[in-house]
């Protein structure tokens, strides 16, 4: 693993823009970073794969035996909603999607940051954008990312479990430019593979006294949500989620997987485990070198690092319902930049990774993308 320093493509904003990256530039500073890229070899590919293959195993253990066990309260999970996880998980309800964060050098093992298995994005440039890049600046290359054509093989496996007309909407705060972005990207899959996409902003869904619909009074049979299932329960329109009138992916089980709960969890069940940090309920079990998480928290709000020579606190609105902590492990460092891989999944498989760098060991919102390549 190499971070190479590069020269962009002439003319990439154009590029990116035309396969529907419109946010390349956050606030006036590069998003999508093409300045750089990450040499892999074929064995460290592989190396990903067989972790987050192993890892998803082990993270579906855990749901199983929170669900065995009815171990919701430290999840904190509305108990109005404990039966629908229950319901949802012996049901096998479908999974679309999910992205894990690993810390790896290229050497030794991956090590599970956290699991973003309800609403990952960054899923448009690890699956399209940096492909593109990769055929025009690196072939004869290869690159770790079959996103695109497992999402559209997924989304025809569930076919089944969708209604019989194919009708599937798709909600997000559509106001934020990169939900907008990776919606319609999803979208665009969920059409590839026969299905009919339809967008809805999340406050534009109704009840009509016994059923879901949109703004024209259409019942809304499916819906896929970019949009936390934390978030969702206390929508106004939330109680009626458990009249089951409406398919849901992801499905509600999910509120177990998302969850940073399900770290301290994984390593309570397999103590010692080469890919996981030890993590724990408690504050008391780490003296230093810990990470301290909100249990719901997106894009690094709310985390706090304390090693021996420094405390980083970051700000925002998450930690009312609690906190887990886990060992800290250093993300690698590559020319003063701090890289976190995501690897992805579709449905059960390992389908692919993306790079994010900042400046600081904490990945936010504004972090670079930055794409890769093996050889």
């Amino acid at each position: 693993m190499q971070r190479e320093s590069i020269v962009p493509r002439t003319g990439w904003q154009e590029k990116v823009e035309a396969l529907g990256l419109a946010y390349h530039t956050i606030a006036g500073d590069t998003y999508w970073d093409e300045a750089a890229c990450y040499r892999f070899s074929a064995d460290e590919v592989d190396k990903l794969e067989e972790a987050t293959s192993e890892l998803h195993a082990r993270a579906l253990e855990a749901v199983a035996r929170v669900v065995e066990k009815g171990d919701f309260s430290r999840f904190q999970i509305p108990p109005a909603f404990h039966e629908l996880v229950v319901r949802s998980w012996k049901d096998r309800e479908p999974s679309l999607y999910g992205r894990m964060d690993l810390s790896w050098d290229g050497s030794g093992e991956p090590k599970l940051l956290e699991y973003n298995a309800d609403t990952p994005t960054a899923l448009l440039e690890a699956s399209v954008i940096q492909w593109y890049w990769m055929q025009e600046v690196k072939a004869p290359a290869d690159q770790f990312n079959s996103i695109h054509e497992k999402l559209i093989d997924r989304w025809k496996a569930m076919r089944r479990a969708l209604p019989a007309d194919g009708r599937v909407y798709f909600a997000a705060d559509l106001e934020s430019q990169e939900d907008a972005g990776n919606l319609d990207y999803l979208r665009d899959t969920a059409l590839q593979a026969g299905l009919d996409p339809a967008a809805i902003g999340v406050g534009d869904i109704g009840w009509d006294g016994a059923r879901f619909v949109d703004l024209e009074g259409r019942n809304i049979a499916a819906l896929f949500k970019l949009y936390p299932w934390e978030w969702l329960v206390r929508e106004a329109f939330g109680p009626h989620l458990l009249r089951g009138t409406m398919r849901l992916i992801e499905p509600p089980w999910k509120m177990l997987l998302s969850n940073k709960a399900i770290l301290p969890v994984m390593w309570e069940m397999f103590p010692g485990h080469p890919n996981l940090l030890a993590a724990s309920f408690e504050p008391g079990r780490f003296t230093t070198d810990f990470v301290k998480k909100p249990l719901y928290s997106r894009e690094g709000a709310n985390v706090s690092i304390t090693t021996d020579d420094t405390v980083i606190d970051v700000g925002g609105d998450y930690g009312e319902e609690g906190f887990i902590w886990q060992a800290y492990h250093g993300l690698p460092r590559f020319d003063a930049r701090y890289a976190v891989i995501g690897s992805w999944l579709v449905g059960d498989e390992p389908a692919g990774i993306g790079i994010r760098e900042d400046a600081s060991p904490v990945t936010r919102d504004t972090s670079r993308f930055v794409p890769h390549y093996f050889t």
